[in-house]
């Protein structure tokens, strides 16, 4: 049964017709209160992924449960379908299992709050957020095994339970849920913090509805989301086909030598719906690659990609879900089966952002973007610290790595930036405090950024020393598929990752590994792949490519992937690029809508050669899908 709201005063909100100048007031208010919710939260946790990096989502939310101001949309539905329980003033509810919850959180790290607001006995609004725990226990720190075969592998599940009930706090559960992990001081402050900021929302909320009175407030959440669904028809009918277009991408491996892992998306348009079909995506795998992905979510996911392209004006809210229907095969690797394991679906989740540009591209090239960063490389580095003054204490880092955005039809895109438009990274700094390493090498990795008119971002070069013995972990993706350009721009490099030990020998480590030992004095180079170019490359401004030699962005030999003939100084030779230009376009044929590199079995032949490691095996389904 979906949860009840227990009111005790159940008259209904009136409509109001809310005039324009309240309604911006409003609407600026709900912003302010989204910003207020992320101010708490980074200046009360204490784990570098939520603390420096801001790996945590907020939300407000209507009577309904549609998300008013958010980063990350609607995972109260999920939610709601799935709690056979009541709600009351209060009340607050505490979960990180997906399959309790449709997908509403997509790993167990996730721990997810959510606040019922209530004023007057009647339920106002919703406040949630969610944030990626460092660790929850589990096989492996860091809670993320690459090799587990099922979530129970995983760390610590928690079913929807209420952490505070009707204003009581429940404290033998969190003792009970902290007992599970490694980092207890870690994961008490980061779900403190967010609960302090859905409580800080909360105060908004009821100080606006005290302002403005309950009527009017909630009238205006439904304008605002109102507002979004017209804006969102306009912009499907001008962006989605009546005839159906389909794009494919894939996810390299599963950190078992087995892969790539095929998705494939086909939309249409019937009439204002937009028909978004994942049929023809791979099984689920054995690993723990698989992406839970809730419909709700990716709805939200479509309309950000969208609003972001075309008119990022646009305030960003669940209205518009009704717009489109979304279908994913049972048992594939995008809703696998229980008990699946969860915990690597990182690079599926990013993934899925290229396949909406591959799609949503077709019919419009001006507005297509490249394959980008479309990944969250991960690094754990775990052990007993032992330099002096820190002798016997525990460490263990989880940290989130950058990479290239694509080339876009605005500019290149930015080089080393997150996925995550909010993220920010780990300060130097704080890790060389905090943490037995030094940071040797921060830089973009030059020429890794696909070539085109707008050149793909480049990737980064991160020289991490580390100074006290000690276990690592690498998520990262796009080392055999590489990101593909567009409009006739170039794919961008693939990813690498090397370990050079303290005897001067290096080695390629895969780019999903666990429980890789480290000396004191080893180096891990951690490099990640650029985003693809967009538009032709023999079009870019020969004096911007020489600049971007100067800056260290592109060499003299990369240069020549824009017909650019220049020195070490970026001086150019205007003969001899003129002359190299002609020569490239007379051999070349016509440019090419994507750029998708070789051809997968191309790229197996080719993987040891080029990549120091073996090309990946046909893929591995999981044990459920295969039985049934």
């Amino acid at each position: 049964m979906p949860a009840q709201i227990i009111e005790t005063n159940a008259t209904p909100f009136a409509k109001i017709d809310i005039d324009p100048v309240t309604l911006d007031i409003i609407e600026n208010a709900l912003r302010n209160a989204r910003i207020e919710m992320d101010a708490t939260l980074v200046r009360t946790a204490m784990s570098p992924g939520i603390r420096e990096q801001g790996d945590a989502f907020p939300m407000i939310a209507d009577p309904s449960g549609k998300m008013i101001v958010g980063q990350f949309g609607s995972f109260i539905d999920g939610f709601l379908k799935g709690f056979d329980g009541t709600l009351e003033d209060g009340d607050m509810i505490f979960l990180s299992d997906p399959y309790s919850c449709e997908g509403a959180v997509s790993h167990s790290n996730d721990w997810l709050v959510l606040l019922p607001v209530f004023k007057d006995a009647r339920l106002i609004a919703y406040t949630a957020m969610f944030g990626h725990q460092s660790d929850i226990g589990g096989s492996v720190p860091g809670s993320m095994p690459i090799n587990a075969s099922s979530i129970f592998e995983e760390g610590v599940r928690i079913p929807p339970v209420k952490i505070w009930k009707r204003g009581e706090y429940n404290e033998d559960l969190m003792r009970l849920v902290m007992h599970q992990t490694r980092k207890p001081d870690w994961c008490q402050a980061d779900l403190n913090a967010i609960i302090a900021s859905c409580r800080v929302a909360a105060k908004r909320i009821v100080e606006m509805a005290d302002r403005f009175g309950d009527d009017v407030y909630v009238s205006a959440t439904q304008e605002l989301l109102a507002r979004n669904h017209r804006a969102m028809k306009a912009l499907i009918a001008m962006a989605v086909a009546e005839e159906p277009v389909s794009f494919t991408d894939y996810i390299c491996d599963d950190g078992k030598g087995f892969g790539p892992y095929k998705i494939t998306c086909t939309m249409h348009r019937e009439g204002d719906k937009v028909i978004l079909d994942f049929e023809g995506t791979d099984p689920q795998s054995a690993a723990s690659i698989n992406f839970f992905l809730n419909e709700n979510m990716f709805k939200m996911f479509f309309g950000i990609y969208m609003i972001m392209v075309f008119d990022p004006q646009i305030l960003f809210n669940d209205g518009f879900y009704d717009l489109i229907d979304v279908r994913i095969p049972e048992g594939s690797l995008l809703k696998p089966q229980f008990p699946a394991a969860l915990s690597g679906r990182t690079h599926a989740l990013g993934r899925i952002f290229d396949i909406l540009g591959g799609l949503l591209g077709q019919k419009t090239p001006e507005f297509l973007n490249a394959a980008g960063f479309s990944s969250s490389p991960h690094l754990f580095y775990s052990g007993w610290d032992n330099r002096s003054g820190h002798e016997g204490e525990w460490f263990q880092l989880f940290q989130i790595g950058f990479g290239g955005i694509p080339g876009r039809p605005l500019g290149d895109g930015p080089d080393g930036h997150s996925l995550w438009p909010g993220f920010t990274n780990v300060p130097n700094e704080f890790l060389e405090r905090y943490f037995p390493m030094r940071i040797e090498r921060y830089s973009t990795e030059p020429d890794s950024g696909g070539a085109g008119l707008h050149r793909g971002g480049n990737g980064i070069h991160m020289t991490y020393r580390f100074l006290a013995d000690g276990k690592i972990a690498i998520h990262d993706d796009r080392w055999f598929v590489p990101p593909w350009g567009v409009n006739g721009g170039l794919p961008g490099a693939r990813a690498k990752k090397l370990l050079e030990r303290a005897d001067g020998s290096t080695t390629v480590v895969g780019n999903k590994v666990e429980d890789v030992e480290i000396k004191a004095g080893d180096r891990l180079h951690f490099i990640t792949w650029g985003g693809g170019g967009w538009g032709d490359p023999l079009e870019r401004d020969p004096e911007t490519v020489g600049l971007e030699i100067r800056q260290g962005l592109v060499t003299p030999g990369g240069a020549r992937d824009y017909g650019v003939v220049a020195d070490e100084d970026g001086v150019i030779d205007a003969d001899e690029t003129e002359a190299l230009r002609a020569e490239l376009r007379a051999s070349r044929g016509e440019l090419p809508l994507f750029d998708y590199g070789p051809p997968i079995e191309t790229l197996r032949e080719t993987c040891t050669h080029e990549t120091g490691l073996p090309a990946p095996k046909a893929p591995q389904w999981g044990p459920k899908t295969a039985a049934a």
